[in-house]
């Protein structure tokens, strides 16, 4: 049933509004009906007070393992919905690394019947080729048509440079991007944590940055070709990013994104943290030159999105020696503070700016209906402030793992509410 609510006092950012005036917010059967001021609640509407918040178009996280199918003691659609909730997200696509994998039309739309009556949307992302094996081409147009929105082997690449053009050729005639996970295996193999300094004196098997660039630059190359469009999965390196800007002037159909991790953490992480396997992932953390690229592919419009790549795993599986650790974090919970910390406080990124990478742009990557805070549209919102200090403890997390390199660590801003789907969710702090 649609949830009627007043959200009162709320500064929109977007859809015409810069975040300078408050407003009242009136939603009735899930649609935005009225935007005034000094509205006063009726018998039929749950009253929300915004005073100190701005309000956006919902966020949308567009890589994420939600591990459902196959693998629901690491998280399942229930709990990551929760998880992204509370980090603000109304919308998130799904990773097809499930057992089956998400390679049929049946398990696409198992997916999204799970999801139903979530206040997350969830988009399921169906693999390149069967059982990601990375040789033959999955069934892509019935795919399409069971709802998914993109094609990926996301934890593996697609490999197979024939394969690889055919999936490009193919996606391209349904208009769809394919993302790739860029990663040489031969260059890669079997590295724990980047390739430098750091692995050095740790003694530990590196993954340079070449095993992400040369995979990139061969999409760039086969994306020219057939003129599908190829979607860089979790850039990492300063050389990943100067691919793709000259790609982007070049005319090749390429978009990208960057975790919040990227952008936030090096690979000094391991040796400070004493192995800690919270700070084991792939791409692997990188340098402190890498992270400042990544800040300025987002700030020059390179790196068109932000996501978590949230990879929840059981608490046995990370309570390994290093090297036997599976690669992965979670994220949801704790990206906007990182965004709020590394890009929005520092002035790198305008507020309209930075909700750009996490409103419209992965919408327009997928091809999904961008929210708009308008009369007569869907409410889709995020209610968040920038300012509030609070600390993700471990009665903060949402998701079913807790794998995250942050927490007990203090955070600044955060999402205070979300209404989409016709629910409406607020996040309490403590409770």
């Amino acid at each position: 049933m649609s949830q009627n609510l007043l959200i009162t006092n709320g500064r929109p950012v977007g859809s015409g509004f810069d975040g300078e005036k408050a407003v009242d917010i009136r939603i009735r059967d899930g649609i935005i009906t009225t935007i005034s001021e000094n509205l006063e609640q009726n018998d039929t509407e749950e009253l929300f007070d915004a005073a100190g918040s701005y309000i956006s178009g919902g966020w949308m996280d567009m890589h994420v393992h939600f591990r459902e199918p196959g693998f629901e003691h690491k998280e399942t659609i229930e709990t990551g919905c929760r998880a992204a909730a509370f980090g603000g997200f109304t919308e998130v696509a799904c990773m097809p690394n499930t057992k089956p994998a998400t390679h049929t039309r049946d398990v696409v739309e198992y997916i999204r019947k799970k999801a139903e009556g979530e206040a997350v949307g969830v988009h399921p992302i169906g693999c390149v080729t069967k059982d990601r094996a990375g040789t033959s081409i999955a069934e892509m147009a019935d795919m399409k048509k069971g709802g998914a929105v993109a094609f990926s082997d996301d934890g593996d690449p697609v490999y197979n440079s024939q394969v690889m053009r055919v999936a490009l050729e193919y996606s391209s005639m349904l208009g769809m991007p394919v993302i790739n996970h860029e990663e040489d295996l031969e260059l890669s193999r079997p590295g724990h944590m980047n390739e430098g300094k750091v692995s050095t004196r740790l003694g530990l098997d590196g993954t340079p940055g070449i095993a992400e660039e040369t995979m990139i630059a061969r999409d760039i190359l086969l994306a020219e070709l057939t003129g599908g469009h190829i979607h860089v999965a979790h850039i990492s390196t300063k050389k990943a990013v100067d691919l793709v800007r000259r790609a982007k002037k070049d005319g090749v159909n390429i978009t990208t994104e960057v975790c919040t991790h990227h952008f936030d953490l090096t690979d000094e992480e391991v040796e400070r943290r004493k192995f800690d396997t919270n700070v084991k992932m792939h791409p692997p953390l990188r340098t402190q030159d890498d992270v400042d690229a990544m800040i300025e592919g987002l700030t020059d419009g390179t790196i068109d999105v932000i996501c978590t790549d949230h990879a929840p795993h059981a608490i046995e599986e990370k309570e390994v020696e290093f090297i036997y650790a599976p690669n992965g974090i979670t994220g949801l919970e704790t990206a906007w503070s990182i965004c709020v910390k590394r890009l929005l406080a520092p002035g790198m990124m305008t507020l309209e700016q930075l909700l750009e990478k996490l409103v419209v742009n992965p919408r327009k990557i997928l091809h999904l209906e961008i929210p708009e805070i308008a009369k007569e549209h869907t409410a889709n919102l995020t209610i968040f402030n920038t300012d509030e200090e609070w600390t993700y403890s471990p009665k903060e997390v949402r998701s079913k793992s807790r794998n995250s390199p942050y927490l007990n660590h203090k955070m600044t801003g955060r999402a205070v509410a979300v209404y989409n789907n016709g629910r409406f969710i607020q996040n309490t702090i403590g409770g």
